[in-house]
């Protein structure tokens, strides 16, 4: 089975009830929609996240979020073939991999591109290089890949994966108040936006906003779950 959710921001709980509740194993998998807050803490912290993952009877395959270092820059992550497209993983926790921005992973018959990041409205709260990173929205060499896959299948797939929506469906009704939207840099929904305008394609589906949320082909998703099927 394949199934998907939203952020998790290294807050485990919900997803050890989950593979309890659905008699889940290692042939299972959940994907985490962006901000899995597996590597944000670093360290023993981190660690100690990644030890209570692996012993669960289940196969993540994560998102790349605006609350967490991307994998590539992290030395013990190597990456490798997984369904068709290549992922982040460490050799020590097999069972938890981080999708490669653009690539296509072949889940269930379906192709499903991966598309992460965003930006992060609390950043000016965080410690650059620490808890916040600069590359955390997809850079220009990450969107030419993504465009040139696309283009290679004909801009059709099956199902998008992402960490945020396209701009015509951010989800305005969570707006936190205290923000002056004018200082959000939006340009990665901006892009997707063009992405969507583009591609044919059945499903799409994303997190970041904390919300559940469906509308059209769209779906975003919090602490709720889906079945990929």
């Amino acid at each position: 089975m394949v199934y998907l959710t939203g952020d998790t921001h290294g807050l485990f709980t919900r997803i050890e009830s989950f593979c309890e509740k659905m008699n889940t194993t290692h042939e299972d998998l959940l994907i985490i929609l962006g901000d899995a807050g597996i590597n944000f803490s670093g360290g023993w912290r981190d660690e100690n996240k990644k030890r209570i993952l692996s012993e669960l009877p289940i196969t993540l395959l994560c998102i790349h979020g605006n609350h967490e270092k991307r994998p590539a820059t992290i030395p013990t992550y190597r990456e490798q073939q997984w369904h068709g497209g290549a992922v982040y993983a460490e050799e020590e926790y097999p069972n938890i991999l981080f999708a490669k921005d653009g690539e296509v992973y072949d889940l269930n018959g379906k192709k499903a591109i991966a598309i992460g990041g965003a930006y992060s409205i609390d950043k000016w709260l965080r410690t650059p290089g620490v808890s916040w990173w600069e590359d955390e929205q997809p850079s220009p060499e990450i969107k030419a890949r993504v465009e040139e896959k696309l283009q290679q299948l004909d801009w059709k797939v099956d199902i998008v994966l992402t960490h945020t929506t396209p701009l015509k469906y951010e989800p305005v009704e969570t707006f936190l108040p205290g923000i002056d939207q004018s200082s959000v840099d939006q340009s990665t929904e901006e892009w997707l936006d063009t992405i969507e305008d583009r591609l044919a394609y059945d499903r799409w589906f994303c997190g970041h906003f904390h919300t559940c949320k469906k509308v059209d082909k769209i779906r975003l998703m919090f602490e709720d779950y889906e079945t990929l099927e």
